[in-house]
């Protein structure tokens, strides 16, 4: 058979010819190109709507655990975090439902809200499928998503301040030189042992120092002259006062145990507003436990006429008016249940130990607070006792650096009582912060008098901070002289407390 004239000609043409392929290329590729094209875009949103949803889930973690979260607040209120998953899912829903509905997304989410050793825990999870178009053309109908966000918040710590405060003779210091002048100006306590007045505002029954230091005098500083000359200043027709809020006033003649009280007021009214600050109701419990031969305690809630037991009252009547009436409680000879006539850390530090303080230092829990013992006084210990003129000793047999029981030594453990009361109380977890006021030498001492009892006072302040340091709990050591130092030294004492329990838990 022959073929028609021209057609080989034709064909052989059309085999050279290369402008047609482009298009039959173009056309023979086209379908592969768009199917990875639209895998590309769906992997692409697949990608924006995970980070959509794993933001959804970063939102609801951080919300959940946030100082503003109803969560958080049922766990400071009531120690349980009981609406935390209904709460974490409410929050995801509302942020990613739009997105959800948008994309028409299979999404589960699920979590989780614990609350352990003051921690609340949130933790958001989500899984579901991207509705593939382009991958079924392939055979891959969807895309797996999922995401896990975790947030945590720990809580303020709870907190307990015992307030163990020296009220002993000593602390009837004046609070500042210039009032130790217009004391000693006036005071006719012991003037054939001090002619030029004694320098205490001397604290057993029948003494005017103390007396004094409660109408006080006028003008308001005395620079010269001694008691016979001066004792027309005492203002005895003024009603006395219960509290000695500053010094250099004509009203009274402000005490180191004036200082310590008004200085524990702005404590409570510091406390009170931090747990306010925080939005933790009751955070804080306060106790005061002053001592002399004796430390005096009540109960949790409770108070008597030497002591406040803890209470979450931080701004009532009961604890801030014993605080600052603390100088009322001065050894004047007259209570019994506080003793008289030494300074006796012994017996405080081992009832402290032994009824007052918890078996450990607890966690920080609304239900198992931690605990912190404030020691406040100026660390100078003797063993004497007094009780209707009669001096004698407790827990004391003579040595060579004590050879008199009212022989000034320091904290136990010394060379009298080797107990050390504060290694055990710190071995139970509790925090020891000490407030040391330093004593004062007494400048017109008397050798003669009660076995240079003055001598010995004297010589021991030196030992005094070495052993209130060790005492103390590591930085929680603190010295003040001054009732504006007091107060200053007292507060920075509790932020310290404060923040170091939140760092430690």
């Amino acid at each position: 058979m022959r073929m028609p004239a021209g057609w080989l000609s034709a064909w052989r043409e059309f085999v050279r010819d290369r402008r047609g392929n482009v298009a039959i290329i173009t056309a023979i590729t086209a379908l592969p190109m768009i199917a990875t094209m639209g895998c590309m875009a769906d992997f692409t949103i697949a990608s924006m709507v995970k980070v959509k949803l794993a933001n959804a889930a970063d939102a609801a973690a951080l919300a959940t655990v946030s100082a503003a979260s109803p969560v958080v607040a049922t766990a400071k209120a009531n120690n349980s975090v009981s609406n935390g998953t209904a709460f974490a899912d409410s929050f995801f829903n509302a942020i990613a439902n739009g997105v959800i509905a948008s994309f028409k997304l299979n999404v589960t989410e699920t979590s989780t809200v614990t609350l352990s050793s003051r921690k609340v825990t949130a933790t958001v999870n989500f899984t579901g499928t991207y509705p593939a178009y382009f991958l079924g053309l392939v055979g891959k109908s969807t895309i797996a998503l999922s995401g896990s966000s975790t947030a945590a918040y720990t809580l303020p710590a709870n907190i307990d301040f015992y307030l163990m405060i020296d009220v002993s003779g000593s602390m009837g210091m004046p609070s500042t030189n210039a009032e130790q002048v217009r004391l000693q100006s006036v005071n006719p306590d012991n003037l054939s042992d001090y002619p030029t007045g004694c320098t205490f505002a001397c604290h057993f029954s029948g003494n005017q120092g103390f007396q004094i230091s409660r109408v006080g005098t006028t003008p308001a500083n005395i620079s010269t002259g001694t008691y016979p000359t001066n004792s027309s200043r005492i203002n005895w027709s003024a009603t006395p006062v219960s509290s000695c809020a500053s010094p250099g006033t004509t009203s009274c003649i402000q005490l180191r145990a004036d200082a310590v009280g008004y200085a524990v007021t702005a404590l409570l009214a510091q406390a009170n507003t931090t747990q306010t600050n925080t939005g933790t109701p009751n955070q804080f419990r306060v106790g005061i436990y002053p001592f002399i031969q004796y430390l005096c305690s009540s109960s949790t809630g409770g108070s008597n006429s030497c002591s406040v037991g803890l209470t979450t009252s931080l701004t009532g009547s009961t604890i801030t008016n014993f605080a600052a009436q603390l100088a009322n409680l001065l050894d004047t000879g007259a209570n019994a249940t506080l003793g008289s006539g030494g300074t006796h850390y012994e017996n405080a530090l081992n009832k402290m130990l032994s009824t007052v303080l918890p078996a450990s230092g607890g966690t920080g829990s609304s239900a198992n607070p931690l605990t912190y013992l404030f020691i406040i006084g100026d660390g100078s210990q003797d063993y004497q006792t007094q009780w209707n003129g009669n001096w004698s000793s407790q827990n004391w047999s003579p040595n060579a650096s004590v050879p008199y029981q009212n022989s000034a030594t320091v904290i136990p453990p010394n060379s009298v009582d080797s107990t050390d009361y504060c290694g055990q109380i710190k071995a139970r977890g509790v925090t020891i912060s000490v407030l040391y006021i330093p004593y004062q030498t007494i400048g017109n001492a008397n050798a003669s008098f009660a076995s240079n009892e003055d001598g010995y006072a004297n010589a021991n302040i030196p030992h005094i901070p070495a052993a209130l340091q060790a005492c103390a709990s590591p930085n929680f050591f603190f010295t003040a002289s001054t009732p504006a130092a007091i107060q200053s030294a007292l507060l920075t004492m509790f932020q310290q407390a404060v923040s170091t329990a939140h760092i430690s838990q």
